[in-house]
């Protein structure tokens, strides 16, 4: 079983609270949920939506068709009524004319729900006065009709108004909940007409409901980061507003600071102390940042950057998904400098791969930035509890403050903190380690740190710590690098990275079963880039780029790197991710056309 489930209005009328209500109940019923998030730049006002995909299997994406459209106005209806599904469900307000929207052939379940009459009635029951300020309360009334519709408990959906209006909201609990229950009685008459029934089920295991944003958050937390700043941008602000709301379990400091640029160097002087530190932003603010984690590389600083992608160029669409900074985050900056990309394909792996971020910054002693697209960072996701033995802590070749080893006065030494060693990975120590010091600069520096231009010294100097790069490509395992899937004897390979992952393995499936298949090579760490292991993968294939940005980034590095051209690509830069449905027929079409480049555009 699984179907789409849309909820919209306009923003600021609780699309997003009642969204995260219906996946919520359906989590408690034992399904696994996906969400999509849609809204726009201003406060209020403007058409926003929520798509929810429910299964009894895990959901990796989303779809752009729709089974049941649940809806708060009549803008709703002329948006979305396109996409609904022969014999889906439309909810709509019974004040509006209906006629003009019904059409015979696609036999859609249309369910009236009398909005102002409910609420007028829970006004008066629980003295709430003027109806037109209590409008946001169509959005408990359109959930419990929805559950109402496809036989969902009721009691899951007051469990999980239970959740939401907890705290200084409990006030508004029990009007929210009568005005939905009195929704719920009244579409029951309906339940008879429509096909999708939720009876509980039980997966025999704990889940977690989680966004992106809170998945990375965890994962810092996780890995042991301690610090973190930010300057409010969307769509990464909510990462940090996570942390500050948990901040006090865990001894985080969350500092916002007065622009990226402080943020970023903030974060550096924390890692300097011995903190695992971080920050996050979106691609204004990382462009702003570059000039310090050019001097981060420069004095092989230990700092993670989280990159939560959107739209641009300049402002561009700010809270809309895009994968275009790929190119800014591997080359930008003044001059040379070792750091290591990093790109999550999943929510899973938002978790996974940030904690491991803080072991690869310390190790290599370099920063680490992570790219994770907006379509990530603001989807909502059903999975499977987080296993913290997966989570290891290695702080790499650090000096801790109690070993005695070293000098036994108490003299203040000079530290060699940039040595010239073999490995290339100086010896490190904190700011303030008892009895040692050394000087970090902006400029060209000997082994203590002390600024020098000698041409020697530079070139050892800069050699050094671009051979971190070869390192890191050497030691870092396979798994860390790129993920595997589909038909290793195929002679089609799809190259991508990012949130593209869910759909390319939800289209494999789907292509699977009429007689498609091919291998799919997710890159996870994309610089440095171990090339000998990518072209053992493209070598003698049909090769197909997909990615959500004009210029196929990934794809271009890939053949800087290997000098192998990729034969197909299938593009998005709409602001708008990449549906189920349209990479299905997209992939399809790639195999068995002759087109060059299929550039997508479907979606709101």
């Amino acid at each position: 079983m699984k179907f789409t489930f849309v909820i919209g209005g306009p923003q600021g009328m609780g699309v997003d609270t009642s969204a995260h209500s219906f996946a919520r109940a359906c989590a408690y019923a034992g399904y696994w949920v996906f969400g999509k998030r849609e809204y726009h730049s201003n406060i209020t006002g403007e058409h926003s939506y929520f798509t929810i995909t429910v299964s009894d299997k895990q959901v990796h994406t989303f779809q752009n068709n729709i089974d049941i459209l649940a809806t708060f106005d009549e803008r709703t209806l002329r948006f979305h009524i396109a996409d609904v599904k022969p014999h889906g469900a439309v909810i709509y307000d019974e004040e509006i004319d209906i006629t003009k929207y019904k059409t015979e052939k696609d036999n859609i379940l249309f369910v009236p729900i009398p909005y102002n009459k409910i609420i007028k009635e829970t006004s008066e029951k629980f003295g709430l006065g003027d109806i037109k300020k209590i409008q946001v309360m169509r959005n408990s009334i359109c959930i419990f009709a929805t559950a109402s519709l496809i036989e969902l408990d009721s009691g899951f959906v007051e469990k999980t108004m239970e959740y939401i209006f907890s705290g200084k909201r409990k006030k508004v609990l029990e009007p929210n909940r009568y005005a939905g229950l009195v929704a719920y009685e009244e579409v029951k008459k309906y339940r008879n007409k429509f096909h999708i029934k939720m009876p509980k089920i039980d997966l025999g295991r704990e889940r977690l409901l989680i966004s992106g944003t809170q998945a990375t958050a965890l994962g810092k937390i996780a890995a042991g980061c301690r610090f973190q700043t930010y300057y409010p941008i969307t769509p990464a602000t909510e990462e940090s507003e996570f942390l500050e709301s948990v901040a006090d379990q865990y001894d985080f400091v969350v500092i916002q600071g007065e622009d990226e640029i402080a943020c970023i160097a903030l974060s550096i002087g924390a890692a300097l102390t011995g903190a695992r530190a971080s920050t996050s932003t979106s691609g204004p603010g990382f462009s702003l940042m570059m000039e310090a984690i050019g001097w981060a590389g420069m004095n092989e600083v230990p700092v993670v950057v989280v990159n939560h992608q959107r739209g641009g160029p300049s402002t561009g669409l700010p809270t809309r998904h895009e994968q275009g900074d790929l190119k800014f985050a591997i080359y930008g900056g003044h001059g040379e400098f070792p750091r290591i990309v990093l790109a999550p394909g999943d929510i899973e792996e938002a978790f996974y791969i940030t904690a491991s971020a803080f072991n690869l910054a310390e190790k290599y002693q370099c920063p680490v930035i992570i790219l994770e697209d907006k379509f990530i960072s603001n989807s909502v996701k059903t999975v499977d509890m987080f296993d913290l033995s997966k989570i290891k802590i290695d702080r790499g070749k650090t000096l801790q403050p109690d070993n005695k080893s070293n000098f036994t006065d108490t003299t203040l030494k000079k530290f060699k903190r940039f040595e010239l060693v073999d490995d290339n990975i100086s010896p490190r120590i904190f700011l303030g380690h008892p009895g040692l010091i050394f000087w970090n600069t902006g400029d060209e520096h000997d082994e203590f740190g002390h600024i020098s231009e000698d041409p020697y010294n530079r070139l050892r100097m800069h050699q050094k710590r671009m051979r971190k790069l070869e390192k890191i490509i050497e030691e870092v395992s396979v798994e860390e690098k790129i993920s595997i899937f589909g038909d290793k004897d195929s002679d089609v390979v799809i190259v991508s990275w990012g949130s593209t992952k869910g759909g390319i393995l939800t289209a494999y499936e789907n292509l699977k079963d009429m007689g498609y298949k091919f291998l799919f090579i997710q890159v996870k760490m994309i610089h440095p880039l171990d090339a000998d292991l990518i072209s053992e993968y493209l070598n003698g294939r049909l090769k197909i780029a997909i990615e959500q940005n004009y210029s196929a980034q990934l794809a271009g590095y890939i053949t800087e790197k290997t000098g192998i051209k990729f034969d197909k690509f299938i593009l998005k830069w709409t602001g708008r991710p990449i549906a189920e449905e349209e990479l299905t027929n997209a992939i399809k079409n790639a195999i068995t056309g002759n087109q060059k480049s299929i550039i997508l555009s479907a979606g709101l």
